[in-house]
């Protein structure tokens, strides 16, 4: 029986948890769906990642006028994807932060991504017709910027690449906690249609070394102390690692996509089909795998069409 396509047939309501994960700083998750976070300092906040729509995104202005009257400074996007960055109008902040990579993705293929994303998804683009255009990171680094709230002192880093080749973490020093984009998933299929994945592993090595005491992940649960984080992380690479394995592989015995696709589903079936948006990211995930496992360093660019035929192709 063939599949509804990605993400098309799940339309039901998730719950909404927004948790405190240290002092001041919250993370706002819906089961599976793409997390939000706040960081709270002296005279203003940071919203990390703004959601699909503005008026998803008044969704966790809501939350944070329940924790704090202070102004939404900054929005700071931990990548370029539609999901993640088209809300950001709602919140009038000061600035919205990215890398410069990010920048770049956003000209090279956020147009493309949008279109993308939005057949993948139409429950997350509730008020699409609220979107004023494509989000342009107005302040962008490379390596490494501080932005203080007051005292409080907010680290964004790129340590490396990963779920895209743009992704940035935010690192609070004063409570030791993390806020980590799609760089690390709980019980919650990582995507990996834009991903580098063998560079991924190494990624996720810097951000233990921080040892984090709390991590507001991109999808599931927040992660509260050093054993959830740990198992997050380690959940992760496993599911990275035995994708681009069984890529490897089939490259290795001359194997195509489809037979790469079956080969895949017997090593990550048992192991991951109870996580989040599982099917709807497996033949994305497959098709990325292959191409890097062959040589292709630069993810292919998503489009509405490519999505359609791949999706027929391996899933249907």
């Amino acid at each position: 029986m063939a599949k509804g396509f990605a993400s098309t047939t799940d339309m039901g309501e998730k719950k909404i948890t927004f948790s405190e994960i240290g002092p001041d700083l919250y993370a706002f998750t819906s089961e599976g769906d793409p997390n939000s976070a706040v960081i709270v300092g002296d005279d203003g906040c940071i919203v990390f990642d703004a959601l699909a729509t503005p008026a998803l995104a008044h969704k966790v202005i809501e939350r944070v006028k329940t924790v704090t009257d202070k102004p939404i400074k900054y929005v700071v996007l931990s990548h370029y994807h539609a999901v993640r960055v088209l809300g950001a109008s709602a919140y009038h902040a000061e600035a919205i932060i990215a890398s410069e990579e990010t920048r770049r993705l956003v000209g090279e293929r956020g147009q493309q991504d949008w279109d993308s994303e939005f057949g993948r998804f139409p429950r997350l683009f509730q008020g699409h017709e609220s979107i004023p255009g494509l989000t342009w990171p107005t302040l962008t680094f490379e390596g490494e910027m501080s932005i203080y709230l007051g005292k409080r002192e907010v680290r964004l880093m790129q340590l490396g690449a990963g779920h895209t080749s743009g992704d940035i973490v935010a690192w609070v020093p004063d409570a030791e906690v993390m806020f980590s984009g799609d760089l690390i998933e709980y019980h919650s299929a990582c995507y990996c249609g834009d991903a580098h994945l063998r560079e991924w592993p190494m990624t996720l090595n810097e951000i233990r070394a921080f040892n984090p005491k709390a991590i507001a992940p991109g999808r599931g649960d927040a992660l509260k102390g050093q054993t959830m984080v740990r198992e997050a992380i380690a959940m992760t690479r496993d599911f990275i690692t035995t994708l681009y394995g069984a890529a490897e592989t089939s490259v290795a015995k001359g194997r195509g996509l489809k037979d790469n696709m079956a080969a895949t589903r017997e090593v990550m079936d048992p192991k991951f089909s109870s996580f989040a948006i599982y099917e709807h990211c497996l033949p994305f995930n497959v098709s990325r795998a292959f191409d890097e496992a062959s040589g292709i360093d630069d993810p292919v660019i998503w489009t509405d069409k490519r999505d359609q035929e791949m999706w027929a192709a391996l899933q249907g």
